[in-house]
């Protein structure tokens, strides 16, 4: 027994420092907004994006992974408590004028780190609800430095001449403001404002790192690019060869190398998993300032495939396997119960959607954590649910893409399609182009049990169901 002691002793002294205390893993979640399913290089874009790169090559990346809607709160929402955003109240895209936000008893990833003896931070987008009781210090987050929703909800037109007529488009939103804490810390009125927030989040975000380098820390990245208006420093003005756009996803990069770099030079690399992703996908109709969708179908702001599958890298090097790509059916909501596991956090004793997917992080090809997802939009109307091949698109209208987009800045016109009921092979046909409902009856009728299912315990706008499991978001009181 003695002998035994003393071997396992030296082989533990065999392993480094920073693997033997792994249990309390830093984590940095780097969120961006609006990045489509081909906007890096290690996902098929012809700009080159090589720190993202880098990070794919070190860890794994996702091939089929999900945002739980196409739009920014709702993605968010999900992102922050492992839920469907309609399941916790949370709708669409909140603006300066709503009075209601994320709900005080639900629990965030702020709170869930918190409770497990983390130092947290915030630097970036927050858009779950811009009153005091609702943003990030009342969540679980020591820091907070940031804009509380998008940065195109200001009074400024696609042209950058501020709006002050009350009655046009944009007229009625208030000054954007930089929020510090819980108060103002200044106020961005121009396009050149903007230029400055992702050097602004990165220099905070490192500053973060170097001063809780000794104590565990979730630091939380939702970047405000690549969002339009689009906002680029000059140090990475037309810098990329191809288009402003390209310009803004390349500083997008460098902010991912600088903090690399730093958790590098501090030896954190190894004890400090890295997760990359976007809230939805690109902007479709804002044309050479919008992302790619890589040829799957539509793109934010719809349930296609081109609205919510996005790209997800995690990075954890000597836990995750390196240059691993995962092929499985994953979401954003799968990282608060992973991360909570893998962190020694609580999860809330209020159900939840996410599924531990560390299996999956570990390199298990076997393993299958996620059988289903349900594809939620509008209010709360149930528009298509998937398993492990199969998607069923139910009846529903949507925001088509399919006129010429816009350029130089400004938008291009949408118009209003529908679709019936359609079955697509997403192994053979992601782009969605083939209904193959009538050679497969049997996966139809699985599917809509599927269905069922999901309108039982969240409801469905669409066939006029209330959901079991549904609560409300909070209130101003």
């Amino acid at each position: 027994m003695h002998f035994l002691k003393i071997l396992s002793l030296s082989l533990l002294a065999l392993v480094p420092l920073s693997k033997r205390v792994a249990e309390k893993p830093n984590v940095v979640l780097i969120f961006i907004d609006d990045m489509g399913y081909g906007d890096l290089s290690c996902y098929g874009a012809l700009f080159n994006t090589p720190q993202i790169d880098r990070m794919a090559a070190e860890g794994m990346r996702f091939t089929q992974f999900y945002s739980a809607q196409g739009v920014c709160s709702a993605s968010r929402a999900a992102l922050m408590t492992g839920c469907y955003p309609n399941r916790i109240g949370i709708h669409g895209a909140l603006f300066p004028a709503s009075t209601n936000g994320i709900h005080e008893n639900e629990k965030t990833m702020g709170e869930l780190f918190k409770e497990a003896g983390y130092a947290t931070a915030i630097y970036g987008k927050w858009h779950l609800g811009h009153h005091t009781p609702f943003l990030p210090l009342q969540h679980g987050f020591d820091e907070y430095v940031g804009i509380p929703y998008s940065n195109d909800m200001w009074p400024v037109d696609f042209s950058g001449a501020p709006v002050t007529d009350p009655k046009q488009n944009k007229g009625w939103y208030p000054v954007l403001p930089l929020i510090e804490g819980n108060a103002v810390a200044k106020e961005i009125h121009t396009l050149t404002d903007q230029d400055s927030l992702t050097s602004l989040y990165t220099e905070k975000a490192v500053d973060f790192i170097r001063r809780n380098r000794k104590k565990p820390f979730f630091l939380y990245l939702p970047h405000s690019m690549v969002h339009i208006p689009l906002g680029i420093s000059e140090k990475f003005r037309g810098k990329s060869g191809w288009s402003m756009y390209a310009d803004v996803v390349q500083e997008v990069d460098w902010s991912v190398g600088q903090i690399l770099a730093t958790l590098k030079e501090l030896k954190l690399d190894d004890n400090t998993i890295v997760v990359f992703t976007s809230d939805n996908g690109p902007w479709q109709n804002f044309g050479d300032h919008a992302g790619s969708a890589a040829g799957l179908r539509e793109a934010k702001g719809t349930s296609f495939e081109g609205g919510v599958r996005v790209p997800c890298i995690v990075r954890w090097p000597g836990n995750i396997p390196a240059g691993n790509v995962c092929n499985r059916l994953a979401t954003t909501m799968d990282l608060f119960p992973t991360l909570a596991e893998i962190c020694g956090g609580k999860l809330p004793s209020h159900p939840i959607d996410g599924v531990n997917i560390r299996a999956l992080w570990n390199g298990d090809r076997d393993a299958e954590p996620r059988k289903t997802f349900y594809y939620y939009y509008q209010r709360n109307s149930l528009e298509a649910v998937r398993d492990r091949r199969w998607k069923l698109v139910l009846p529903h209208k949507f925001v088509s893409y399919a006129p010429l987009p816009g350029n130089g800045g400004f938008p291009g016109s949408t118009v209003t399609d529908s679709t019936g009921l359609a079955l697509y092979d997403l192994y053979r046909d992601p782009g969605e182009r083939y209904d193959v409902q009538a050679l497969y009856p049997e996966v139809v009728k699985n599917l809509l049990q599927t269905a069922e299912e999901a309108r039982n315990e969240l409801g469905d706008d669409l066939t006029r169901r209330t959901g079991s499991g549904v609560r409300p978001s909070g209130q101003l009181k």
